[in-house]
């Protein structure tokens, strides 16, 4: 029978106090729409997010397709009791996605229908996915005890399906195994790319209204130029080599110069603008990866 996805909860609220203490795994999300998977009595069934499927009242093509896909039906012939959640990636909000990621159901929970603590594991459910070749999502990250700036550090390392160039991700998902929260269920949380720019928007007076965008992403935009990241780039390269250790150097170079350069101008030119400066990072370390993509 039809299981409906459960409510991912934004972070920070009471639903998922406390979720990040222990290890989390930071998942990036998606922008399609919500499908599941699961076989009853040898029949394969799917679902939206708010109702089962049948070819005659489909979501977007996912119940025909499903019906083609040999892997899945191999996969649930097999393990009977999981049930497959995933994202039908088909044009919805985010229209960044590169041109072969549409069409495509990608996996991110595995739930067994036997099991009181029924979400698997991604390292469990990782493997079974991929002796059937079915698409999942990866985690971004690992992070034990992490924090609300370390969740915010990784939207931007959401590029996942992205085309190169075009941006980031619509957020990010935080799943800790072992939790459950005040009310005893086990839930995951949530942030999302553009709702975050929003909170800060109004927390800081950096707007975002008819189309201004924050402050930060501004100076970052105007100040952090191609010019700058290739001079630092070579610059590091040219003291010790460089290799994907240190991209961190190279990131926190080019936001110290910033702030230490750069200062007086921003002010300036935005006329004393109230600064959020783990936003400013965020937004000076995404347009370093904009201008140096092959390095990231």
């Amino acid at each position: 029978m039809f299981k409906k996805y459960q409510h991912l909860e934004r972070f920070g609220t009471t639903e998922v106090e406390q979720i990040e203490l222990g290890e989390c795994y930071v998942f990036p999300k998606i922008d399609g729409t919500n499908a599941s998977v699961w076989i009853h009595n040898g029949q394969i069934k799917a679902g939206s997010r708010n109702r089962e499927l049948s070819l005659e009242s489909d979501n977007a093509g996912f119940y025909d397709w499903v019906l083609k896909q040999q892997n899945i039906i191999d996969y649930l012939n097999d393990n009977p009791n999981h049930r497959l959640y995933g994202e039908w990636l088909v044009p919805h909000s985010l229209k960044s996605y590169r041109n072969d990621a549409w069409r495509k159901f990608y996996i991110f929970d595995v739930v067994d229908d036997l099991k009181d603590e029924n979400h698997l594991n991604y390292l469990f459910y990782k493997p079974l996915l991929e002796k059937y070749s079915i698409d999942y999502i990866p985690p971004i990250s690992i992070i034990r005890n992490g924090n609300y700036e370390q969740f915010i550090n990784h939207l931007m390392k959401n590029v996942f399906l992205i085309e190169d160039g075009k941006g980031y991700g619509e957020g990010i998902v935080i799943k800790n195994y072992e939790y459950k929260n005040k009310f005893n269920r086990q839930i995951w949380a949530k942030i999302v790319t553009s709702e975050f720019k929003e909170k800060h928007a109004k927390t800081m007076g950096a707007s975002e209204i008819n189309g201004k965008k924050l402050v930060e992403e501004e100076i970052a935009n105007k100040f952090v130029t191609n010019a700058l990241c290739e001079k630092t780039y070579a610059k590091i390269k040219n003291e010790k080599g460089f290799s994907s250790k240190n991209i961190p150097q190279l990131l926190n170079t080019i936001y110290y110069d910033l702030i230490v350069e750069e200062s007086w101008n921003f002010i300036k030119e935005y006329k004393n603008p109230i600064i959020n400066f783990k936003t400013l990072q965020f937004f000076v370390f995404a347009k370093v990866k904009s201008e140096l993509p092959l390095l990231f």
